[in-house]
């Protein structure tokens, strides 16, 4: 007999959080998440997602023993934003048992439903702002930065629920040793030609951290608007979101682009931390795991270039390149040997182009799925 639970007391969510962890045991590629980040993001009085939207944990059990979880999602904004009625479902775990994952489907349906909702999309762990997609191929390596990862049955329990493929998200590796060089070796004319256009380059101001930021929000709620799925950062969000990247920046990772002082361009790549947070038991970074954090630091060789992204008048003007470029050529000066560039859409050719023309490798394929109410 399954019985699904809501989740209402801080009791209740810290099984949620910890169900991951359990069923991952033993796993070498599986990356718990921070208690406390999780804990944030899944609380309504800490999290400005709330002051918009809601969204509602449960938790499968059979036998008094946890056997899955998912999480129901209302996003006003994005349904405003994109004029859908669409709800999400994400944070789902489940053991590999049919019944188990058909019974959180149809609880977390039900909810979208009673809110008006005429379609479900899937796994989006409260907005495309956060964590996207269901892993699909590249199970043998663990996940980078803020990326998720899942045992390979999921994909089954998912389509067998009776959920369809809405949109597929690339995660490419770039090698340091292996990276096509072009655009490095390129960068000084192909920056020498944006200047004649008025457009330079430069690092990202942690001097000026909450004016930068804000510039930064602006590109890119504007720059990232036509993807599939987006909605806009609300000023707080942002702010969340910039709290936390702040505390790992590496301004050598983090290149504007302007024209005249104004942005029009920006990329960003976050030191992969997930190289020490596999090491942090059950996500808890005390009493140990903060010192594997300070102290891992300086041990990671790989980078996730997280945002990158051009405005549309500035677009095909070699910006996204010389962007790249300035990144890699920075990593050539530290320890690291690579990035991964993720997520990008299936069908954002001019990206995944100019990836691929340096070597890239599409690596992983995470997946969104999507089901008729």
């Amino acid at each position: 007999m399954i019985q699904i639970i809501p989740v209402e007391t801080k009791k209740q969510r810290r099984l949620f959080i910890d169900f991951p962890h359990s069923l991952y045991e033993g796993n070498p590629n599986y990356v718990p998440a921070l208690f406390l980040e999780q804990n944030d993001l899944l609380s309504p009085d800490k999290h400005p997602f709330y002051k918009h939207s809601q969204a509602q944990p449960f938790l499968a059990y059979r036998n008094d023993k946890i056997v899955g979880r998912i999480c129901a999602i209302w996003n006003n904004n994005h349904n405003a934003f994109n004029h859908v009625n669409e709800g999400q479902w994400g944070f789902f775990d489940c053991i590999d048992d049919q019944e188990v994952a058909n019974a959180l489907f149809e609880t977390a349906e039900k909810w979208v439903k009673a809110k008006g909702g005429d379609t479900i999309v899937g796994p989006i762990n409260l907005s495309t702002n956060d964590t996207v997609g269901l892993l699909v191929e590249g199970f043998d390596m663990p996940p980078v930065a803020m990326m998720p990862y899942n045992s390979p049955y999921y994909i089954d329990l998912i389509t067998n629920s009776g959920y369809g493929h809405k949109v597929d998200l690339r995660a490419y590796l770039v090698m340091e040793k292996s990276a096509d060089k072009r655009s490095v070796l390129l960068l000084d004319r192909l920056e020498e030609r944006l200047k004649r256009s008025g457009i330079t380059l430069r690092q990202f101001n942690v001097k000026d951290f909450k004016n930068e930021a804000a510039r930064v929000r602006d590109i890119y709620n504007r720059a990232w608007d036509k993807n599939s799925g987006f909605v806009p950062m609300t000023e707080d969000e942002f702010n969340y979101t910039a709290k936390d990247l702040k505390m790992i920046l590496d301004p050598r990772f983090a290149i504007v682009a302007e024209k005249d002082g104004e942005l029009v361009g920006f990329g960003l790549g976050i030191p992969d931390i997930n190289q020490i947070l596999i090491k942090v038991k059950r996500g808890r970074l005390l009493p140990t795991g903060i010192f594997k954090l300070l102290f891992g630091r300086k041990k990671i060789n790989l980078l996730r270039v997280l945002m990158l992204g051009v405005l549309e008048d500035y677009r095909k003007l070699g910006i996204e390149a010389c962007l790249y470029g300035r990144i890699i050529k920075e990593s050539k000066d530290s320890n690291i040997k690579g990035a991964e560039c993720s997520w990008m859409l299936e069908h954002n050719y001019m990206m995944n182009h100019a990836i691929e023309q340096m070597n890239g490798e599409l690596y992983k394929r995470y997946r969104l799925y999507q089901k008729s109410l």
